[in-house]
């Protein structure tokens, strides 16, 4: 067996509790400004936090960031996080099935579980896959995402190898506002959001609820295939969210955010039983914000991300249900020369699970430090960070960023970072195939890139080219010696390294909005390319304002894939076409509808997974304001 083998942590990382399951795979509102383009200008251009825990301009960023604004997730009309995800730089997707199938992303090549997913600054994955609930974080829920592509973990610990993807919630705005939108598309799938925020001189407010069902598709279709049966798997969804924000006095605020989502979907196992695996989602928070000095500003929060999920199967029920609690104090100083950030931050990981492990609990503390200066043409940032677990021990990671301004319209930037993942509880407990003895995977990242952004005429445009080189060590693998003793080990590495192109062109009433990236993620000791990643990936999408109408067409396409570590089982690429239109009637209602794969192409993401062929989605929305 390869030592990179892909039963060691499958892509989907399907929840069950028999051990064979370690080696499956083996056997909008009305129309608004188009969102901020790839790090580029924009008219107003967004905030972003991820790259450095505090305010910074998306232009004057330093990191490979994505912003993805709530009118460009609501013009996408798309049905999951992950088909979202899908359409932005260096980011793939793995499903098994439909939106409500078990999903999981590669950024920049790295594992599923190697990028962090915060939902409002909680952690939210499970700690038994080590991977997040992707479907179960519904888009209704969303205000805007941040991507953060590279080495992570100098600012967040654990987990963010190939990146961070920060999901926020929605938030009270000024005034008073409504929502709402119903919607009906193919395999009898029905979407109904309901939404409100308000605000006065101190408080503000907004709850969100959805509910959403589909008939679904077979996910494997192939009779031949040992998973298959003969049901459609269909799911239903129902989640809601409340925030919000008291400015008790000048520079004192609290906050407080609450989001629970409640996914129960079918999936294949090979028997006529009704398998299911129902996962409940939830993350809170509650904040308090102090300025305590002119120069300093404190931040002190208390959190939980909990992921519950139950499969249900012919089998019995397997419960696996993780809660991470979280507290952190972040100070940020303005110094005589740039910005000092030190913070403090404790993770407290409890499982619980059927079969029980024999330990269900690890604390995490960490110190960090966060260094910003911005001197005429030059920026730089530096990380370091130091994570002490009473499971895996100290950790410390680092990053240098610097950048220089060539021009106004040009500007370069290099970078250095290591990162790390931990251990999940599955490799280290799991009765019969773990190994407590596992140590981190490490990883040594360098890139650098350059940006353009300019006007010419009615023309605004932005460029972008972003080379990487990471190096990953100690990779967790699952082995089984001659004796068909299996268990995972610390035996392999990789490199993950490419380049990403993007750019965008507004004029007039035309947005083009392109990316590309070419990569190479390979396992050192084969060659092999790692499972389920192209060479090539990328996507090209226009949008057009006729009169009132606003149109789109956005094609997505993959070179060549394989589904096991050996490269021997072989997914083609693939290219796709989805397309778009919304229509303002008035008064706060617009029509909108989205075709997904419109001729229909027959592809996969996971080898024997269906992607459910040509697709339509429909309805209306509205706004009060």
């Amino acid at each position: 067996m390869s030592r990179y083998a892909l039963c060691a942590r499958p892509a989907w990382e399907a929840v069950t509790s028999l051990p064979v399951a370690f080696c499956l795979s083996l056997a909008v509102p009305a129309l608004a400004q188009p969102a901020p383009p790839l790090g580029g200008v924009a008219t107003v251009p967004p905030i972003i936090v991820s790259a450095s825990r505090t305010d910074q301009s998306l232009l004057d960023l330093l990191a490979d960031v994505t912003w993805i604004g709530p009118e460009e997730i609501a013009r996408s009309g798309v049905d999951s996080l992950a088909q979202l995800l899908q359409r932005q730089p260096g980011t793939e997707i793995v499903t098994t099935g439909g939106p409500g199938s078990t999903s999981g992303v590669f950024l920049r090549g790295a594992n599923t579980d190697q990028t962090l997913v915060l939902v409002d600054g909680m952690r939210v994955a499970s700690s038994t896959t080590g991977t997040a609930a992707l479907e179960a974080i519904p888009l209704s829920q969303i205000d805007h995402i941040e991507i953060l592509r590279g080495p992570a973990s100098s600012l967040y610990g654990a987990d963010a190898i190939g990146g961070v993807i920060q999901v926020f919630t929605r938030r009270g705005a000024a005034g008073f506002s409504a929502s709402g939108s119903v919607g009906y598309g193919t395999y009898n799938t029905t979407d109904i959001t309901a939404g409100a925020s308000g605000s006065n001189d101190t408080l503000r407010l907004a709850a969100q609820v959805d509910a959403r069902r589909s008939n679904g598709f077979n996910a494997i279709a192939n009779p031949q295939n040992p998973l298959y049966e003969p049901l459609d798997d269909g799911y239903k969804e129902a989640s809601g969210s409340v925030s919000g924000n008291w400015t008790y006095a000048e520079g004192q605020q609290l906050a407080a955010q609450f989001l629970r989502s409640r996914l129960n979907a079918q999936f294949d196992n090979g028997d006529s039983y009704d398998n299911r695996t129902i996962t409940t989602l939830e993350s809170w928070q509650v904040t308090s914000n102090n300025r305590l000095a002119p120069f300093w500003i404190s931040r002190l929060t208390a959190g939980n991300g909990s992921d519950d999920s139950l499969s249900e199967t012919a089998f019995g029920n397997a419960p696996f249900l993780t809660n991470q609690h979280q507290y952190a104090w972040q100070n940020d100083f303005t110094l005589p020369q740039g910005l000092l950030t030190v913070a403090l931050e404790r993770l407290e990981e409890r499982v619980s699970t059927d079969p029980e492990f024999p330990v269900n609990a690890r604390n995490t503390d960490s110190a960090l430090a966060i260094y910003q200066l911005r001197a005429g043409d030059q920026a730089l940032q530096a990380n370091l960070r130091v994570d002490d677990s009473n499971q895996y021990g100290s950790h410390t990671t680092g990053a240098i960023e610097y950048g220089y301004r060539l021009s106004s319209e040009w500007r370069v930037t290099a970078s250095y970072g290591t990162a790390f993942e931990a251990p999940t509880f599955n490799d280290l407990y799991y009765p019969g195939f773990s190994n407590p003895d596992l140590v981190p995977e490490t990883s040594r990242n360098v890139e650098g890139g350059i940006y353009g952004n300019g006007r010419q005429g009615d023309a605004q445009w932005q460029l972008r080219a972003i080379g990487w080189y990471n190096r990953v060590s100690d990779l967790i693998v699952f082995e089984c010696n001659a004796a068909f003793v299996c268990a995972p080990q610390n035996v392999e590495d990789a490199t993950l390294k490419g380049i990403e192109f993007g750019g965008v062109l507004t004029w007039h009433a035309t947005e083009i909005r392109g990316s590309l990236d070419v990569q190479s993620p390979r396992d050192d000791a084969t060659g092999a390319q790692l499972p389920r990643r192209a060479l090539r990936h990328g996507a090209l999408a226009i949008t057009q304002q006729l009169g009132p109408v606003n149109v789109g067409a956005e094609v997505v396409a993959s070179s060549l894939r394989y589904d096991d570590a050996a490269d021997t089982i072989k997914m083609g690429g693939y290219a796709i076409l989805n397309l778009t239109v919304e229509w303002p009637l008035g008064d706060g209602l617009s029509l909108f509808a989205r075709g997904d794969n419109v001729f229909n192409k027959n592809y996969q993401l996971a080898a024997g997974y269906s992607t459910g062929g040509q697709q339509l989605f429909v309805g209306i929305r509205w706004l009060l304001q």
